[in-house]
């Protein structure tokens, strides 16, 4: 654990874009994670929790769509520390691709929560 500080510091010193998808995948979590709250709706006995292309939309509890907040807390924070730990590791070249990787699954459940909410 004590290396992930000076790893840190290694990657704002000489990994630039490193940082800045670090910052950006911890920008949008947060912004997930706000949308998510703000849309919850616990006065409804049912909601839209969930969605398939063949099956339709799934409905169940308010309390279901708190899943959306700990994906957004996993993929911010969790996998920012993970990517120090690879960056330790494996490299630059590898941590990038986690990332941007990490970039994808947060865009994708940009897609789903919106979906639910009808604005898509």
């Amino acid at each position: 654990m004590k290396y992930l500080v000076e790893d840190f510091k290694r990657i704002y010193k000489t990994e630039h874009f490193m940082l800045a998808l670090m910052i950006l995948n911890l920008i949008a979590s947060i912004i997930l994670i706000v949308v998510s709250i703000v849309n919850l709706n616990p006065e409804s006995s049912t909601i839209k929790v969930g969605y398939g292309d063949i099956g339709g939309y799934r409905d169940g509890a308010w309390s279901d769509f708190l899943a959306f907040t700990v994906l957004g807390i996993i993929l911010g924070v969790f996998h920012n520390i993970v990517a120090i730990n690879v960056f330790h590791k494996r490299g630059a070249g590898i941590t990038k691709f986690f990332l941007l990787t990490t970039s994808a699954l947060i865009a994708g459940a940009f897609v789903v929560l919106l979906r639910l909410l009808g604005v898509v």
